[in-house]
């Protein structure tokens, strides 16, 4: 993150988009709290998913990567005590950097309206909690503002400077609405910073070279996997519905071979025969 060359890092709903992110060459995953409530739940982001829930989902992609993963934990899932309780959860689960954010509980999507803040001073408590709680000094400790939307980004700006006082490692304003406020939030703050790529959000999307000319560390194309898999699993399943074959789906459609390589089937079947002749002692 210290090298601001604007790293991108697409999101996983699940372990299966992490291994596709991995054979892409991506040097991380963002565990998306997004994808995982639409995808686990079939539900909207707006805070019905649990600690518990996304300690799971963090674990099956960890457990499917060795990439790095920063794991979005919303609002740390309460007051600062919730947020000791989610550190320890999520930092077991494989998380190297947890993203928090200053949204009243329950949170919704950055790029919803209807959100509200809490006070920056409860932020910081939380914040300071998540760095005592951390075993792993190098765990990133992500502090994510929205108080764009309803204060401005000046007051954004100056809740980023406090979360960066209490100790976060990183900062993250949501939701820019211009590529002047892109520029000034790199400008000035001291830490990496984070910017956001929603397709069809708030912010614009000026590309990976501007934005590293900006200044950011890390780019989230959080839900990009999910919405391609949207689209296509809607095309291809309708094209089924209207057919009744997958004919004309088949450009849409990874080839069996495909599918297999990406879950990794051949390391699977190595262990296998190794694990085989080691107990038949062939």
């Amino acid at each position: 993150m210290q090298q601001r060359s604007a790293m991108i890092v697409p999101g996983a709903a699940n372990a299966l988009f992490a291994r596709i992110i991995a054979d892409l060459g991506f040097p991380a995953v963002y565990v998306t709290g997004a994808g995982v409530a639409n995808m686990r739940l079939g539900a909207p982001d707006i805070g019905l998913t649990t600690v518990t829930e996304l300690a799971e989902s963090t674990a099956a992609i960890a457990d499917a990567t060795d990439l790095p993963l920063i794991v979005d934990m919303d609002t740390g899932f309460g007051n600062a005590l919730n947020v000791v309780r989610s550190v320890r959860l999520l930092e077991r689960a494989g998380a190297a950097a947890l993203q928090m954010e200053d949204q009243v509980f329950p949170k919704r999507c950055g790029h919803f309206a209807g959100k509200d803040v809490i006070p920056a001073s409860e932020m910081v408590d939380k914040i300071r909690a998540a760095v005592d709680t951390r075993r792993d000094g190098d765990l990133q400790i992500v502090a994510r503002t929205d108080a764009r939307a309803i204060e401005g980004l000046d007051a954004a700006l100056d809740r980023a400077r406090r979360y960066i006082e209490a100790g976060a490692d990183a900062t993250f304003v949501e939701a820019p609405v211009s590529l002047d406020e892109l520029r000034r939030i790199p400008a000035g703050l001291a830490v990496p910073q984070f910017a956001n790529m929603v397709h069809g959000g708030k912010t614009p999307e000026p590309g990976q070279a501007v934005l590293a000319e900006m200044g950011y560390s890390v780019v989230l194309y959080a839900n990009a996997s999910l919405q391609a898999a949207i689209r296509g699993a809607a095309q291809a399943l309708g094209m089924l519905k209207a057919d009744g074959d997958l004919s004309r789906a088949a450009e849409l459609l990874a080839g069996f071979d495909e599918r297999q390589r990406v879950v990794g089937k051949d390391d699977w079947d190595a262990l296998e025969a190794r694990y085989r002749s080691e107990t038949t002692g062939v």
